[in-house]
């Protein structure tokens, strides 16, 4: 398939990894992954996207009594360090940081990049048409969950999408199998970081 090609780094942020307020095991393990990538295969892609859940007043998606399913403890707070990006991210990122970077769910849940804005307040899908991409490789935290959405949205907006599988990690492994199979069946590739790169 002929294009250009982007990476988007789904929700690499302290408060999903662990010792942060909604920690997935694994999660740090997967940013340093995500840092390597970077630092061989930044070069490959036409953009490099970051998104990060900026919550202030997201409504029933934060609870004192969180269901897991709809409803969580607070996390990725705007404004707080923990929502930043995510250390090895931001250093192997340096000194130029992310070509493009999505805040989402301000006053909403917001799983998706696609449901966020950049600092401009283009949508993901307005920045990746103006810079002509239409193949993105996907990864981040959590696989089952935002990542999930973000690479569903992805391929209902007609763009071909990876999930790097190795550079994500599920809340649980039967819920990563479902995202995967979900992706999967919707059209989008599985593959490993590295394989196929250009």
């Amino acid at each position: 398939m002929t294009g250009s090609r982007a990476l988007l780094i789904v929700d690499v942020q302290p408060t999903f990894c662990e010792g942060g307020e909604l920690a997935v095991p694994g999660g740090n393990l997967v940013a340093d992954r995500i840092a390597e990538h970077l630092k061989a295969h930044r070069d490959d892609y036409r953009l490099t996207i970051t998104s990060q859940d900026w919550h202030q007043d997201p409504g029933a998606h934060f609870s004192e009594h969180p269901d897991f399913v709809d409803s969580w403890p607070p996390h990725g707070l705007a404004g707080t360090p923990t929502a930043e990006l995510h250390p090895a991210v931001t250093a192997a990122l340096a000194p130029s940081g992310p070509d493009v970077t999505i805040k989402k769910g301000l006053r909403q849940a917001a799983y998706s990049a696609f449901d966020g804005t950049a600092p401009d307040g283009r949508t993901l899908a307005e920045v990746l048409r103006a810079a002509g991409v239409d193949e993105l490789d996907v990864c981040g935290i959590a696989e089952s969950h935002c990542v999930r959405a973000s690479a569903l949205d992805a391929l209902s907006a007609g763009l071909a999408v990876r999930l790097l599988t190795d550079l994500t990690v599920p809340v649980t492994e039967e819920s990563g199998a479902a995202a995967r199979a979900e992706i999967s069946s919707a059209g989008g590739v599985l593959a490993v970081s590295g394989a196929g790169s250009r």
